[in-house]
């Protein structure tokens, strides 16, 4: 009975923090953001900046990888296969 009544005291307790957490966040970002405008404006601001940094973020790994690769093709006859069949197919297509 006794752990009964200490769990449940516990779980209370937990509950009263994590419901005094969210309120104390829910009123510093009422505070920060005073109008749905400005939250709007950077939540958008926010989203093209990490699509951005996404795709140079890709771009540059890849740039990476492909270099890297070719760097071992030197060392690694199919994969110089591989980038000549690949750079044959380049070429006639644009052809």
């Amino acid at each position: 009975m006794k752990k009964t009544v200490k769990h449940a005291a516990s779980k209370v307790a937990d509950d009263q923090e994590k419901g005094a957490r969210k309120t104390v966040l829910e009123e510093l970002f009422q505070d920060f953001n005073r109008s749905r405008f400005q939250v709007y404006k950077m939540n958008f601001f926010r989203g093209i900046f990490f699509g951005f940094g996404s795709v140079l973020g890709g771009t540059v790994v890849i740039a990476i990888l492909v270099w890297v690769l070719a760097l071992l093709s030197n060392y690694i006859p199919a994969l110089s296969d591989f980038f000549q069949d690949a750079s044959d197919v380049l070429r006639n297509v644009r052809k």
